[in-house]
């Protein structure tokens, strides 16, 4: 055919396209050939396509100027030193440059309740204008999927940005109680070290002991993983919940000098953990199907959300968040920390909580007393 095609946006299409798509959507314009073409037919085309274009320029534009000059805060609701914390200023010190207007990013601790209390205040209190982020505990969508007490937030009407890869959730066990397996924790009662019920280092061992038969002892009280692991190095604790890429990035040498041994873990598999799989150990298929839910945050990860802010500036920081996750300075870095990246973005991510949302109501009220 003697002519060409042009690529533009389509406003037609963007109407129908979620926020983040609209941008991105095309229209092919033919521009015919000489053949074809009355005089100055290109020019015409040519100017349409700059008119296509002008909308997402001016969307730009408008992001931009709202977060010059800004603060994004980043909220953490657990202690200085764990993974969650590590994780969040990682992101937090290099998302700014990919946002438009590049705003100073600052990340805060407000720790309370295993971090229940930053979430309600990010949903309900916080401003809703795309200048507040919180690093979200991964069990709180199944948290509210089954009615625990606590929950004043959506899952549902939070957005969410996306988590630098999903985590492997494991129990281990400090290496002078001679726990070496889980037929041994049944055994013995051993002092389980957590930040407060609700929280995953209290929901893990505690549906080991209900479905598995272990006989952890949970103490509270804990702001974050970093404060229990003094605790184990004290002997006040004998055990915690960790998540594998946290033990690599956080305890390397634990690992190395076998202070610590796993003797369970959960989600998706880690390559390079040889422990049996809370999942497998289940005696019935609907002992599985509850510690699915109990522990699927694991797909999550370490998420980062902000609350009901305006879909534009949500779709540029799921924007500016893929593009952080490429980034060479900030990939650089997450190795030097020893963490992985295999990212779960923000629509997927949304898509993974919905899901957990709609768990029927039997299975939630079997898991319920577990994660509370």
């Amino acid at each position: 055919m003697d002519g060409k095609l042009m690529d533009g946006h389509s406003g037609a299409l963007a109407k129908r396209a979620s926020p983040e798509s609209r941008c991105n959507r095309r229209v092919h314009i033919w521009i015919p050939g000489p053949r074809f073409a009355p005089p100055g037919m290109t020019a015409v085309a040519l100017a349409a396509l700059a008119l296509l274009s002008t909308p997402c320029a001016a969307q730009s534009d408008a992001i931009a100027e709202f977060y010059r000059g800004k603060t994004v805060n980043v909220l953490i609701g657990v202690g200085v030193g764990g993974e969650y914390d590590i994780q969040a200023r990682l992101v937090a010190r290099h998302i700014g440059k990919h946002i438009p207007g590049n705003p100073t990013v600052v990340a805060q601790n407000m720790t309370g309740a295993g971090g229940l209390r930053m979430i309600n205040y990010l949903y309900n209190v916080a401003a809703k204008d795309g200048t507040y982020i919180g690093m979200i505990a991964n069990a709180f969508p199944a948290m509210q999927a089954v009615g625990a007490s606590g929950v004043q937030f959506d899952a549902g009407k939070m957005q969410w940005l996306g988590t630098i890869a999903p985590v492997n959730e494991t129990l281990a066990v400090w290496h002078t109680t001679g726990v070496k397996n889980l037929d041994d924790a049944r055994k013995r009662e051993v002092v389980a070290g957590a930040s407060a019920r609700g929280a995953i280092t209290f929901i893990y061992p505690q549906m080991m002991n209900e479905i598995l038969g272990t006989k952890f002892k949970i103490v509270t009280g804990y702001p974050g993983g970093n404060e229990i692991n003094l605790a184990m190095e004290r002997g006040e604790v004998e055990a915690r919940n960790n998540t594998w890429s946290s033990w690599k990035a956080t305890k390397a040498a634990w690992l190395k000098e076998k202070k610590i041994v796993v003797i369970a873990q959960a989600g998706p598999r880690a390559a390079d953990l040889d422990a049996p799989s809370v999942e497998d150990a289940a005696r019935s298929p609907d002992e599985r199907r509850v510690i699915e839910l109990v522990v699927s945050g694991t797909q999550l990860g370490r998420p980062l959300a902000t609350n009901a802010a305006p879909a534009d500036r949500v779709a540029a920081l799921r924007a500016a968040y893929a593009a952080t996750m490429k980034n060479p300075e900030f990939l650089a870095e997450a190795k030097t920390l020893n963490f992985e990246i295999d990212p779960v973005l923000g629509e997927p991510m949304q898509r993974i909580v919905e899901k957990v949302l709609s768990t029927p109501k039997e299975l939630a009220a079997r898991a319920k007393p577990l994660m509370e």
